[in-house]
């Protein structure tokens, strides 16, 4: 970007109003938005609520944006939805991190019902396939977009360029497992606090950088409206009291009506010890679920495991969905007395629970004392440093979702390190993708009508063979 345009878009910040709070019901209608458009993994679901809540209606400032974010990172689950719950609880307390969340997951957990449906009923739904064939293709435009976005504001100095290239090579080459890279890059950020502490304070070394400026939650700490954020002494004990048997509840009951043995049990204790070590995001954890789901098990077929994660990339929301289809295809062939397709629905909604309701407690738990600890610069060098080092795990996504989409087929080479079989490259895919591309990177066309024509395209791609 030139000099020019960021001295506009500094001058632009200035001029700006301040921003005003949401209503609750302002805030409803973006996380509805939100959760109907987070198509593209993590990656893409992090820059759609960047651009929404950071860059155009400035509810939040980058900085705490930021924070959220790397303290999101550090939690087993999906880090997209926990950020969406983080945000809703700073907005509007309790109930607005619940309506953030459920809002964020509902929309893409009835499409993979419904296409779990489809699965077990229909081998094959051509024009289905051809519909999300072009929105995958779309979605990689979202990714790179997330990479352009959050790379430009956190990689503000040579050192954190630096720190996001190891993380990359460590993930990519190495398949260094993700907490590892999180730990490492906080470590560094906080010795690096100590030694050298201009390139870890967060502050920009860049020509032209625009200031940060303060949102609408900013202002209102500033005014001591935010009073839910300050932790009480029994704040911990209290949520915990309230949570855990929110979450264990279900599964303790189902366990005690159906024994240990039942696929019921088996769903509810797995997932839920799932929800607890799904660090680095679904990723990170489908190896051993496709494993233990397929092996141990014997819920489903090899093949059957890529068809869910298939279908989960095709879908809004977090990509962690797939365990949803895992349940349900578990449950539905393992049915008893109720009939296949209830005992299916039954189960993607047991595993639905046991995923995502720890991801409530965690931010409820914790986010308080996070909000404590931002004047801390040791602290804030740290995370500093591993939003740097997530950057780097963001281009490893894109990459893994680009090979996956642009490409049929993928080896492995080396260490475990996939890389694409270029003779498979899918022209059809490619295209679809640099169309994309251009029209939101170079024309700056909205999402939605992006992914409407990418999928009218992809359609058209493949009626015509």
């Amino acid at each position: 970007m030139s000099d020019v345009s960021l001295t506009k878009h500094t001058v632009d910040e200035h001029v700006r109003p301040a921003p005003a709070p949401p209503t609750f019901g302002e805030a409803v209608r973006l996380w509805a938005r939100i959760g109907l458009l987070s198509f593209g993994g993590p990656a893409g679901q992090i820059a759609l609520m960047h651009k929404e809540l950071v860059d155009e209606r400035r509810w939040i400032g980058e900085e705490r944006f930021l924070h959220a974010l790397n303290y999101c990172m550090l939690l087993p689950g999906p880090e997209a939805q926990q950020l969406a719950i983080y945000i809703g609880w700073l907005l509007h307390r309790t109930v607005g991190g619940l309506v953030a969340g459920l809002l964020f997951i509902l929309p893409g957990a009835l499409v993979m019902l419904g296409l779990s449906i489809f699965y077990v009923l229909y081998s094959d739904a051509p024009t289905i396939a051809a519909l999300f064939f072009g929105i995958k293709a779309a979605v990689l435009a979202v990714v790179i977009e997330a990479v352009i976005r959050i790379g430009r504001r956190a990689l503000k100095n040579r050192v954190m360029v630096a720190i996001a290239v190891l993380a990359f090579l460590a993930i990519y080459v190495l398949n260094t497992p993700f907490p590892l890279i999180i730990l490492a890059a906080g470590i560094a950020g906080w010795i690096g606090h100590r030694l050298a502490p201009a390139f870890f304070s967060g502050a920009s070394h860049g020509k032209g950088q625009a200031a940060a400026f303060k949102g609408a939650v900013d202002l209102m700490f500033e005014r001591g409206e935010l009073t839910h954020t300050t932790p009480t002494r029994w704040h911990a004990p209290r949520t915990l009291a309230i949570w855990l048997p929110i979450w264990l509840g279900p599964v303790l009951l189902i366990w005690g009506l159906t024994g240990w043995e039942s696929v019921w049990t088996q769903l509810g204790g797995f997932f839920s010890v799932m929800a607890v070590v799904t660090f680095g995001g679904a990723y990170a954890v489908l190896a051993y679920v496709a494993q233990a789901a397929v092996s141990s098990f014997g819920w489903l077929a090899p093949g059957e495991m890529v068809d869910g994660l298939g279908l989960a990339e095709m879908t809004p929301g977090p990509l962690i969905l797939v365990l949803q289809f895992v349940g349900f295809i578990a449950a539905f062939r393992d049915a008893g007395s109720l009939t296949p397709l209830l005992a299916g629905s039954l189960g993607a909604l047991l595993t639905l629970w046991v995923t995502f309701v720890p991801c409530f407690c965690w931010i409820f738990l914790g986010a308080p004392y996070v909000e404590a600890l931002r004047g801390n610069k040791a602290l804030s060098a740290a995370l500093s440093a591993i939003t740097a080092a997530v950057v780097g795990v963001v281009v490893n996504l894109a990459l893994w979702f680009s090979m996956h989409v642009l490409f049929t087929q993928v080896r492995t080479i080396g260490l475990g390190t996939d890389v694409p079989v270029l003779a498979s490259l899918d022209w059809r895919a490619a295209l679809l993708a640099i169309g994309a591309v251009i029209a939101m990177l170079w024309f700056r066309v909205g999402m939605i009508p992006t992914l409407a024509a990418s999928a009218a395209a992809g359609a058209l791609l493949m009626a015509a063979g």
